[in-house]
């Protein structure tokens, strides 16, 4: 298998596994009870969420580190953006598991009804870095991303155009959460995410299941 393949399955496999962070809506359901802190029950679910979430931080990263090799040659400095906002996203992440593991802490430790309002300023916190990452930056990343995808043809160029059509609707909606035109569980940011999920989604089977395209890549190691 030649470098470039390797690349192309190591960021592939990537973007499908940043999909298992999909079941925490479920998940997290019990930490978003404004009494979770001093009600009963196990904290397992939260741990669990956080565990996948963390895999999603780090599968976003090594997307753009196996991507960078190859799309540097064609615009570097776009190259290094994705790099960039992959490694935010994936530190906003880190960030937002944190606060939701402080509240598990809290709880296991028994504060009682004094904790409920810093278990809830730590869950709502949390929702905000949610939205900053996961909600956010991945249209930047497809912002960055996908014009270089499109302009060296490395793949099928109907997936570099979703992208770039899933990116402003996805800020929409996060634009219409942040400003509280909508709630964040509503179903309307949920429509305007559907097409970066399924760029993202479609790339990461392209990658993996076939790859570059040999044309494209012969072009750009010819070219730089």
């Amino acid at each position: 298998m030649n470098s470039p393949r390797k690349h192309a399955l190591a960021a592939g496999v990537a973007y499908i596994v940043s999909f298992v962070s999909i079941p925490t809506l479920l998940l997290y359901t019990g930490v978003h009870d404004p009494n979770f802190i001093v009600g009963p029950g196990p904290d397992t679910r939260v741990l669990i969420g956080g565990v996948l979430e963390m895999i999603v931080a780090l599968a976003g990263l090594v997307s753009a580190v196996a991507l960078y090799p190859i799309v540097k040659r064609q615009n570097q400095a776009m190259a290094l953006g994705l790099v960039g906002t992959r490694t935010i996203e994936g530190a906003v992440i880190v960030v937002g598991v944190a606060c939701l593991f402080t509240v598990v802490t809290l709880r296991q430790a028994g504060v009682g009804a004094g904790g409920l309002v810093a278990g809830q300023a730590l869950v709502g916190l949390y929702d905000r870095l949610f939205s900053l990452s996961q909600s956010t930056m991945p249209a930047f990343n497809a912002l960055f991303l996908a014009p270089l995808l499109y302009w060296s043809r490395l793949v099928p160029r109907v997936l570099p155009i979703v992208g770039l059509i899933g990116a402003p609707l996805l800020l929409v909606g996060t634009a219409a959460v942040t400003f509280n035109v909508v709630e964040r569980t509503s179903l309307l940011p949920l429509v305007l995410a559907i097409p970066i999920a399924l760029w993202e989604f479609s790339l990461g089977v392209y990658l993996t299941v076939r790859g570059f395209r040999p044309e494209a890549v012969e072009r750009l190691f010819a070219s730089r």
